[in-house]
């Protein structure tokens, strides 16, 4: 037990306590929503990546498409082909600036406005000539080392009382030479950056968004750092605030890239994760401990049996040991001629018999146990005068009975149906419950024999005045080894086999054995036999 005590359940308890410690560290530092939070931001960082690209591609796509350096009288066609762009200007020398607003919603009051206030600011933008040509110097450099021709920026108006983000492209147009250097940008308005660009960008970010998901998904918004309100959402954002934000570092600046879960949140995912943690783990220690307790119950009925087989084998010896003694004594006796007197000699005989008799007994109920241990035991079934075997078997047993100083009473019916039983096994169980109340009556000796018809059966009763046996112990005694907890008992020598056997060869007969007992009042043991046809009890003499 101490083994199983230092082996089991100390590295049981120990790895259930070290379990509780870590989950509790994990709910204490927010391990799981530092874990979200990494990987919400490296999305983040693979849509902006996704998104500059994709800004990349149209606005390259919108530069091939631009005016020659000599063709400024085409802006407005060109805006035109491209509606998507609000403003184009093109800079093509100190006071050779063209600029151009979108000729569709010159009539919108608040672009009308804007278009004005564009066209009377690009010459302060662009006219500069040491400034144009730094850009176009810059556009270049950009242009040998990471091969796009393009630069993104951002640009705000005013519209109302909020202020409004565009995109603003330079580069370097078709014509421009070293000695006449020229540049040129278009604008990309907030209605296209808010409705077309940004939705379609995010939603390739998160392809394949099921609407009819129940499950948590990531949903992305973008918005300016001057309002908290969605530019653009994914196709599922629900509203509400995101939970990691990124700035955007190139092509967008001024914009807020923003994730989170939709239904739920990182904080009552980390919660849901560590209470689903805490539940497998008290369910695993329910299980642990329900295992260690069957373990702990089974090691303990081990170490009762083992204490009960080291007890069997210590009775039997003595059993055996008593009678081959005394047959010896009694033979070496009368070998030697010592008994001159023939009623001795006679009575010494008797002796050597009754103890060999005793000895048979016990070796026929240790192998009859061996036999059903390993599930060999037969029985031979024949139909049998029941009344017949007990009374003969009894007056074999009278003598020593009446010997013992005990009253004896025996009480058989008349007309007793004949029964299908092996005698043998009948007479044996008969006899061990006469044994049992012979060697347990140690004050009131007193036996009683009954039989009797009961209930389409036949009832074998064996009644004694003996020492009783407690409630709590009668459904124990006819296991293999059990001992009454009783002084008497512990010092009368016995095998516990006995009651073990009646049980088994009464119900392979088919029958029942019970008990009716009280502490001091003695016991009653009932065997109750059923009267069959000859066709049942063959078919059961084959499967016994």
């Amino acid at each position: 037990m101490l083994v199983f005590m230092l082996g089991v359940m100390l590295p049981a308890a120990g790895f259930i306590v070290a379990g509780a410690s870590y989950l509790r560290n994990i709910q204490r530092n927010k391990a799981i929503e530092a874990v979200i939070q990494r990987e919400h931001q490296q999305v983040l960082a693979i849509a902006e990546k996704r998104i500059d690209a994709r800004a990349y591609d149209i606005a390259e796509e919108a530069r091939a498409k631009f005016p020659d350096v000599n063709q400024g009288d085409r802006l407005e066609a060109f805006l035109v082909a491209h509606p998507d762009i609000a403003h184009a200007v093109l800079w093509a020398g100190k006071g050779h600036v063209q600029g151009q607003s979108q000729p569709a919603r010159m009539n919108e009051p608040a672009f009308g406005e804007e278009g004005k206030e564009f066209s009377s600011m690009i010459g302060h933008w662009f006219d500069p000539e040491s400034e144009s040509k730094d850009w176009i110097a810059k556009l270049k450099k950009m242009e040998a080392k990471e091969g796009k021709h393009v630069y993104l920026t951002d640009n705000w108006v005013s519209r109302g009382d909020k202020w409004q983000y565009q995109s603003l492209v330079l580069f370097v147009p078709r014509g421009s030479t070293a000695e006449h250097p020229a540049l040129a940008g278009f604008v990309y308005d907030t209605d296209y950056l808010k409705d077309k660009f940004f939705p379609q960008a995010l939603n390739d970010v998160l392809p394949n968004q099921n609407q009819n998901d129940t499950h948590p998904q990531p949903v992305i918004m973008v918005r300016t750092v001057k309002d908290h309100a969605p530019l653009a959402t994914s196709l599922r954002w629900d509203g509400g605030s995101p939970e990691v934000e990124r700035s955007f570092e190139g092509v967008f600046p001024g914009l807020v890239l923003g994730i989170k879960l939709r239904g739920t949140t990182i904080a009552n995912i980390s919660n849901h994760f560590v209470q689903t943690a805490f539940l497998i783990l008290g369910a695993l220690s329910l299980l642990m401990g329900g295992g260690m307790l069957l373990t702990y119950r089974n090691v303990a009925r081990e170490l009762a049996l083992a204490k009960l087989k080291s007890d069997f084998v210590s009775n039997v010896s003595h059993e055996l040991r008593t009678p081959l003694a005394l047959i010896r004594l009694y033979a070496e006796t009368l070998e030697l001629g010592r008994i001159s007197n023939p009623g001795k000699r006679q009575e010494y005989y008797e002796i050597i018999r009754k103890e060999s008799e005793r000895l048979t007994s016990l070796i026929n109920n240790i192998l009859d146990f061996s036999r059903i241990e390993s599930g060999k035991k037969e029985y031979s079934f024949r139909e049998t005068d029941v009344a017949d075997l007990v009374r003969s078997t009894l007056e074999s047993y009278r003598f020593e009975i009446e010997q013992d100083g005990f009253q004896f009473e025996q009480k058989i019916d008349n007309d007793l149906p004949q029964v299908w039983v092996d005698r043998e096994a009948i007479a044996r169980s008969l006899l061990n419950l006469v044994n049992n109340a012979v060697k347990y009556s140690a004050t009131e000796k007193y036996l009683g024999v009954n039989l009797y018809r009961h209930n389409g059966g036949v009832n074998l009763e064996v009644v004694d005045h003996g020492i009783g046996i407690s409630a709590k112990e009668q459904p124990k005694i006819f296991e293999k080894f059990y001992r009454v907890g009783d002084p008497l008992v512990h010092n009368t020598k016995g095998s516990g086999l006995g009651l073990s056997l009646v049980r088994h060869i009464v119900q392979a007969h088919g029958g029942e054995v019970a008990v009716e007992s009280e502490p001091g009042q003695g016991s009653k043991f009932i065997i109750t036999l059923p009267v069959q046809t000859a066709e049942v009890q063959q078919a059961k003499g084959m499967s016994a």
